[in-house]
């Protein structure tokens, strides 16, 4: 019963125990010593803070292995170098990835060729301070890194690079993002402006001229509101983009009710357009942002595809995950360098026909963002003199989703 208490305290309770039996035999009363007893005994292990257990004691801890600072180094993913006497004495493979396995012993400016690092190199290091040094094209042209340079034990000095790429570059494209919805919004005010200013002055007088001038400042104004109209969804969509629809799409239903919507509204093409609808599943979707996808891609192929040649837009399902939409014109046709950018916002094959359409430069950009958030796939074929086409898969419903739609239907109904 006791294993588990040690010899120490075992002692203790033993010699408690014999000066208690003494004070018995000089005549102290036997309630007064077992009392005595049984207090000391648990003072002791009290003070001990030992209690009794069964079986024996957890065997003590093993001891933790010390890490060399090699190993910690090679277990990063960012590029580390050791530098004493200005030579590379040590550098992770991260750091011989970018630079090369060569520089182990080489001049630390000869490893990090670049002229904004040489001097931070050698300078002397200022304690508590770490500038950070900004490399372009270190690795690659394009890659941009952040260099720090810190004091080590025996004037070592440790290189730390951070790869800022990335970073760099989403910046560039909120910068260019911004600044080119600052030109598109502020080239149709400046017409507005523009013709405001001269119906106040002497035009506004004629009838014809004040027609004339009222219709450009509605096409502008209007402009103006399908590019603010564009922000927004694309704002909306990029912000639900890592939340997955979830909701059952009539795909049949929907396709029907925008072809009605685009012939109505493209009077000078409406016999142009051609739908092919097989036996389709209902699709797992946002049923506005898949109207928004269809109104683009087809309004796209009707805007530019040559007045009277087919636009068809053809929806089928034959086997797996994916229902197939395709829309195909008869266009001119896109060159092979600018199908990789079509999505990008406001980029444009033809800016000055693009304007003349109403086009805003973010129709492909929305395209592209609505079949992310739906898990899907985009792609954009391309023939100069031939045509274009558009493939978008999107994911069927799931067979048990469905049935737990129905089976929550049919409760409610019941």
């Amino acid at each position: 019963m006791w294993e588990g208490i040690g010899i120490r305290p075992l002692v203790a309770i033993a010699v408690a125990a014999i000066g208690i039996v003494a004070g018995a035999l000089l005549g102290a009363p036997i309630e007064a010593v077992a009392l005595a007893l049984v207090a000391a005994i648990a003072g002791i292990l009290i003070a001990l803070g030992t209690t009794p257990v069964r079986g024996r004691a957890s065997p003590p801890a093993p001891p933790v292995t010390a890490v060399g600072i090699e190993e910690v180094l090679d277990a990063m993913v960012e590029p580390v170098l050791i530098v004493s006497a200005n030579r590379v004495r040590f550098a992770n493979p991260a750091a011989q990835a970018l630079l090369g396995g060569h520089i182990l012993g080489e001049d630390v400016r000869m490893a990090i060729r670049h002229p904004a690092a040489a001097e931070r190199l050698t300078s002397p290091i200022e304690p508590h301070h770490d500038h950070a040094v900004h490399l372009v094209g270190l690795g690659a042209r394009e890659q941009r890194w952040e260099m720090h340079v810190r004091a080590a034990a025996d004037g070592q000095r440790i290189v730390h690079l951070i790869d800022r790429t990335g970073s760099y570059a989403t910046d560039r494209i909120r910068v260019d993002f911004v600044a080119n919805a600052s030109h598109e919004l502020r080239t149709p005010l400046a017409s507005i402006l523009g013709f405001v200013e001269t119906l106040r002055d002497e035009a506004g007088d004629e009838p014809a001229i004040r027609d004339r001038f009222l219709k450009v400042m509605f096409d502008e104004a209007s402009r103006m509101r399908r590019l603010v109209d564009d922000l927004m969804s694309l704002s909306r969509i990029e912000a639900e983009k890592y939340r997955a629809p979830d909701r059952s799409v009539d795909l049949e239903a929907l396709v029907e009710e925008v072809r009605s919507e685009i012939v109505s509204t493209h009077n000078g093409r409406a016999s142009d357009l051609i739908v092919e609808i097989g036996e389709l599943p209902p699709v797992t979707g946002d049923r506005a942002q898949l109207s928004q996808l269809l109104h683009n891609v087809v309004g796209n192929a009707m805007k530019y595809g040559r007045p009277g040649t087919p636009v068809t837009l053809a929806v089928r399902y034959e086997a797996g995950p994916m229902v197939r939409i395709t829309v195909s014109d008869e266009g001119e046709g896109i060159a092979p360098e600018h199908l990789p950018r079509l999505t990008e916002r406001f980029y444009r094959v033809d800016s000055g026909r693009s304007r003349a359409m109403g086009g805003t430069g973010l129709g492909l950009a929305i395209v592209k963002h609505i079949v992310e958030r739906h898990r899907g796939r985009f792609d954009i074929a391309s023939t100069p003199g031939v045509g274009s086409t558009v493939t978008i898969l999107l994911p069927r419903e799931a067979l048990s989703s469905k049935r737990n739609v129905l089976a929550t239907q049919a409760a409610v109904d019941g």
